[in-house]
C-alpha cells in the first residue's frame, strides 16, 4: 500500500516532534528544561571545567509547575543516569568523608563562573532561598544540610548536588532527573552535555 505524499510529510513532523529535545542548552553549561511538574535548571560549568573531579558537583534549580501546588523533592529521589545506568547521590557523610574539603573549593570555584545562561531562563522568574541546601560547607558560618528541598508558589529550591564521577569525557551526555516525595507522578528532568 503506498502512503500518499501529505501522509509521509505529517508522519516525518510528528517524528520531528518527538525527537526534538525538550532541554534548553542556555550557554555557559546551564541548562533548562520546563516540561514536567518540576521545572528544572542545571549548572555544570563546574563540571565541564573540572572534568576529571573524583566527584562531580551540579548546581540544580527547582521550581514547582504548578504554583498552587507544595512540591517536595527528597535527596534520595534526585538521580543521575549515565551511558543507561542510575546514579544516586552519596550522603553528606560520605561526601565529607571522602571528599574533605572539595565542597568548599568547588563553590569557590563555582561562585567565579559565569552563570549569564541561568538569566534566560525560567530561574529569573523565582526566589530560591540560599539558607538551605543538600551538601552546604562544613564551616563555621554554613547552615544545617536539609534532605528534601521545599517549592511552593513562586519559591524554589537550589542546591548543590553531588555525583561520584563515573569517568565523564568532553561531550558526554548525561541527564538528572528528580520526583516529588509525596506523588511520583510530579516529576523533572534536564538533559546535561558536557561540552
Amino acid at each position: 500500500m503506498k502512503y500518499s505524499r501529505i501522509a509521509m510529510v505529517a508522519l516525518a513532523l510528528v517524528f520531528t516532534v518527538a525527537a526534538y529535545p525538550q532541554t534548553k542548552d542556555l550557554g555557559l553549561g546551564a541548562f533548562s528544561n520546563e516540561t514536567g511538574g518540576i521545572l528544572m535548571a542545571v549548572d555544570a560549568g563546574l563540571v565541564i571545567q573540572a572534568i576529571d573531579s573524583p566527584y562531580a558537583m551540579f548546581v540544580l534549580f527547582m521550581a514547582a509547575r504548578d504554583q498552587n501546588r507544595n512540591v517536595v523533592v527528597a535527596a534520595k529521589d534526585v538521580v543521575m543516569v549515565y551511558k543507561g545506568q542510575e546514579y544516586h547521590m552519596p550522603s553528606l557523610g560520605e561526601l565529607r568523608e571522602d571528599y574533605g574539603g572539595g565542597v568548599i573549593r568547588d563553590l569557590g570555584f563555582y561562585k567565579a563562573l559565569g552563570h549569564q545562561g541561568l538569566i534566560s531562563s525560567w530561574v529569573r522568574l523565582y526566589k530560591f532561598p540560599d539558607n538551605r541546601n543538600f551538601f552546604p560547607p562544613l564551616t563555621l558560618r554554613s547552615t544545617l544540610a536539609v534532605d528534601e528541598g521545599h517549592m511552593t508558589s513562586f519559591d524554589g529550591f537550589v542546591t548543590p548536588i553531588y555525583f561520584k564521577n563515573p569517568g565523564f569525557a568532553k561531550g558526554d551526555t548525561l541527564t538528572i532527573k528528580v520526583r516529588d516525595r509525596k506523588d511520583p507522578s510530579i516529576t523533572g528532568e534536564c538533559e546535561v552535555v558536557l561540552k
